[in-house]
């Protein structure tokens, strides 16, 4: 009998790989296919074992007999920077079974930055000035080290961080001699293990960036497997050109692309969803192409006039001049104040909102296509946060899968775990093999169902039973355990799955 730290019996293994037939070899003995019955042991931070009936002696020991047990989930796309140094429990997280965060989305990473002034919106989703204390990549490397947090830290270097560096004024493009100097920062961070670069071109801070200056920074990152994430310019009426804009980016860099939240957003752009991913799946034959989606028909983010549509329905979040209407419509807003909503607005600036300005049915259809990764999009710093904070993943699971059957439990899973592991080049994660490193996520999947909701956002899911990181007990019965053996993982050798 050999001898382990962990040993988990009986529990319903998903392996993370999915059932697809592109999806990689089973990574454990060939009789062991997703929702069979086996064990697994564990030794250090290292699955050891995987099969069914192991002979081992377990420090602990613990049965899961009707329940499934899947590698940690992968939260492709947060805005976790600052989170994971301030509240380094992460609770709303690790709640979820997710035990990787992917920082440094749509433009904005908390490094490699200098500030001049208060950041720039939407980098103020992260934190004020203060906040914002790593001019190098591997001095916010050691930040992580030093918080430990309970989740491990993947980091994407935001555009916009790097204009916000070089640049007096964010509303022209770069001059070369700037685009030189972001890219020496960019080099820098990717010699530090950053997984790529991601922008925010829909932003008033990026916007003015033309994609001549954005191929200019993408163009390092093929020499170091790195990938290209970017919140299109557009998720609107010119979502195609957009997306025409992305793939040229990738294609003339000869990088993955990341399509960023992929949604059909406005109204009048409702329904567009089979031309969007007609035009996704069409590159996808040449060029390495994906996204990543949440699970809810609205999002969330700085107040931008710009999205101020009295047919959409807007609850402000916060408000920095008027704190006291947290939680309260824009409509109602407006109406007590005996203004327009975009009056109301201005006022309320600078503020969040959430928008409820997608349809159900075109975030279905994109949430289930092959393409599609799970990631939040969360804003942990948000006093009221949209939901998806607390509530993404099981929402997933539970409503998604279990209930509406949209896709199957094993390719949910897949969406989440080994799916990002090989596009991001997170190495040893997403699967449960002997050699990983277990990441383990133990939940019921026949009661995993989120419990947030817009009116009560900050809510724990129901039905994720434990959670390990690195081997270590982090969550369990609705709480944490107070361990937190988070890492700052740095990029690997990205393996894209199509």
């Amino acid at each position: 009998m050999k001898n382990c730290d962990l040993l988990i019996r009986n529990a319903r293994i998903y392996n993370g790989l999915g059932d697809g037939p592109d999806n990689g070899p089973s990574p454990g003995p060939a009789n062991i296919s997703n929702g069979a019955v086996a064990d697994l042991a564990v030794d250090g931070d290292r699955i050891v074992d995987l099969g069914p009936g192991l002979d081992y002696h377990a420090a602990h020991e613990f049965d899961a007999r009707g329940l499934a047990l899947a590698p940690g989930f992968i939260d492709v796309h947060t805005h976790d920077d600052t989170a994971v140094l301030r509240t380094p429990q992460m609770l709303p997280k690790i709640s979820q079974g997710v035990t990787t965060v992917i920082v440094g989305n749509c433009g904005i990473s908390a490094s490699p930055v200098t500030l001049h002034a208060d950041p720039p919106d939407p980098m103020n989703l992260l934190g004020g000035r203060d906040d914002f204390r790593y001019p190098t990549f591997r001095e916010y490397i050691s930040a992580i080290a030093e918080a430990r947090p309970a989740v491990n830290v993947a980091a994407l270097i935001g555009h916009t961080a790097l204009r916000s560096n070089h640049m007096n004024r964010l509303d022209r493009a770069a001059t070369e001699a700037e685009v030189g100097a972001m890219r020496a920062h960019l080099d820098d961070a990717l010699a530090g293990g950053a997984l790529g670069l991601s922008t925010g071109l829909a932003y008033l801070s990026a916007i003015h960036a033309t994609t001549e200056e954005v191929i200019a920074l993408a163009q390092p990152l093929a020499a170091h497997h790195a990938v290209y994430t970017t919140h299109l310019r557009s998720e609107t009426e010119t979502i195609l050109d957009a997306l025409r804009e992305a793939f040229t980016i990738g294609d003339q860099s000869q990088v993955p692309v990341i399509v960023s939240h992929l949604k059909c957003a406005g109204i009048a752009n409702w329904g567009r969803s089979p031309e969007v991913l007609s035009a996704l799946e069409a590159v996808r034959e040449t060029q390495a192409v994906g996204c990543d989606c949440y699970p809810y028909a609205a999002g969330s983010s700085t107040l931008d006039l710009r999205q101020v549509d009295e047919r959409v329905a807007i609850t402000i979040t916060w408000s920095t001049p008027h704190p006291e209407v947290s939680g309260q419509p824009l409509a109602r807003i407006a109406e007590s104040w005996g203004v327009t909503q975009l009056e109301a607005a201005r006022r309320l600036q600078p503020a969040g909102a959430i928008y409820h300005s997608i349809s159900e049915e075109d975030m279905r259809r994109i949430l289930a296509h092959p393409a599609t990764m799970i990631g939040s999009d969360g804003l942990p710093l948000d006093p009221r946060p949209h939901p998806r904070l607390w509530g993404t993943f099981p929402r997933v699971l539970g409503r998604y899968s279990r209930e509406e059957k949209l896709l199957p439990l094993a390719a949910a899973i897949h969406k989440m775990t080994g799916m990002p592991a090989a596009r991001f080049g997170l190495e040893g994660r997403g699967v449960l093999t002997p050699g990983a490193f277990a990441d383990l996520v133990l939940f019921d999947p026949e009661s995993v169902t989120d419990t947030a909701t817009y009116s009560d956002p900050i809510q724990p899911a129901k039905g994720i039973s434990h959670v390990w990181v690195n081997g270590v007990l982090t969550y369990t019965a609705q709480e944490s355990t107070g361990e937190r053996a988070g890492r700052f993982l740095p990029r690997g050798r990205t393996r894209w799955i199509q």
